[in-house]
């Protein structure tokens, strides 16, 4: 299926004007409110504009990276109802992230680990900073479903002294990059598979790594983290997960090609669909493209009726592209939300939030009972009677 534009236009980055200023402590503002913001998206969180109004504040200068923090825990001191759920959560953890990643201390150490999570999550979790004492699953999409082993709650401490006294010895020195990336994607995601808390794992090592890799030398000052966390999350995933009947092997090799963007400013595809265990989606895609070349015509035929369709539903012409995007990702099988919207679409929270809402209305969507408010299924029915 051919691209469309965007369905619309993405809210204005409110930091770019700053970062025209050429300014590099500007820059190194916007790029850490990004990074926080974006980290966000791994449980499906959005900030809110008051967030964005503060965080722009702090960049332009006009506020420090920690007035811009109890700006918004003095937000939330009021009790307000927020229209989305988890906001305070998504506002208050971006905050907290900026101010640690303002920072210049590191020590790789588990109490490093440790003080970073109870910094980012107390008084939102219960036991923000402590380790989880239960046994954890918890259902994939890029599994189909399934769920990674995660570490034993009884051994949780010592495998985290472990890893992270192993990484702590290694010598790096007479590695070649490729081999320097391919150690540092294992050792993060078994850092991550031990899933420590019993929430905010992938946000609290997200920062940890960020800062070590600082230690380490290298330059992430880009907009990985905040474009696609959610890959970041899946290769992880996928580097601690087998399923030998069904020919699945854990790799690295996702996280690797992540990794070779964040610190070789390669341009490797990221994208979500390529890792998902059946191969489907990766192969549908591809299979897409070969059709695209040989039967142009048909194609644009298909997808000018499903946009009448659409159209006729109640929806705009970009609009009725941007369900077609959504639809060729997901299909009808599969759920998705506001942060897969944003991810495939490239939208920021409140035009995808809006895109969502319109499909809903329309009935183009439905909800799906059991995973949470804000995840919608295509409804089959609409596109039965397309084909109709």
């Amino acid at each position: 299926m051919t691209d469309f534009d965007d369905d619309l236009t993405p809210e204005k980055d409110p930091f770019e004007e700053y970062e025209k200023a050429h300014d590099p402590e500007a820059s190194e503002r916007a790029y850490i409110w990004r990074t926080a913001i974006g980290l966000q998206r791994v449980d499906g969180l959005t900030a809110s504009d008051y967030l964005y109004e503060t965080a722009a504040r702090n960049v332009s200068g006009e506020i420090t990276v920690g007035e811009a923090a109890k700006l918004i825990e003095d937000y939330y001191r009021t009790d307000r109802k927020q229209s989305e759920p988890r906001t305070e959560e998504a506002d208050k953890v971006a905050a907290r992230i900026s101010e640690i990643l303002s920072e210049k201390g590191f020590t790789l150490s588990p109490a490093q680990y440790l003080s970073i999570h109870k910094r980012l999550f107390t008084g939102l979790y219960k036991h923000a900073g402590e380790l989880r004492i239960y046994n954890i699953t918890k259902k994939e999409w890029v599994l189909d479903g399934d769920t990674v082993t995660y570490g034993g709650w009884t051994e949780l401490r010592a495998t985290l002294e472990y890893d992270i006294s192993t990484e702590k010895a290694f010598d790096y020195s007479d590695l070649s990059m490729d081999e320097v990336i391919r150690h540092l994607a294992v050792f993060i995601s078994r850092l991550w598979q031990i899933h420590v808390f019993g929430e905010g794992n992938t946000r609290t090592t997200a920062v940890f790594f960020i800062l070590y890799l600082r230690s380490l030398g290298f330059d992430v000052n880009n907009d990985l983290f905040e474009k696609h966390s959610w890959y970041f999350r899946n290769a992880m995933v996928r580097a601690n997960y087998n399923n030998l009947a069904k020919g699945v092997h854990e790799t690295t090799k996702y996280l690797e090609l992540f990794l070779r963007n964040l610190l070789l400013s390669e341009d490797n595809s990221l994208k979500n669909r390529a890792m998902h265990i059946s191969g489907n989606l990766d192969i549908a895609e591809s299979d897409a493209q070969k059709q695209d070349i040989g039967a142009e015509k048909q194609d644009i035929d298909l997808e000018k009726r499903d946009i009448e369709a659409l159209i006729a539903a109640g929806l705009t012409r970009k609009s009725a592209a941007n369900a077609l995007k959504l639809y060729s990702a997901f299909g009808l099988s599969r759920f998705f939300g506001r942060s897969d919207a944003m991810e495939i679409l490239g939208l920021s929270h409140a035009p995808a939030s809006t895109l969502l809402k319109k499909l809903a209305e329309a009935e183009i969507t439905s909800p799906v009972p059991g995973m949470g408010k804000g995840k919608y299924r295509f409804d089959p029915e609409f596109f039965k009677r397309t084909e109709e």
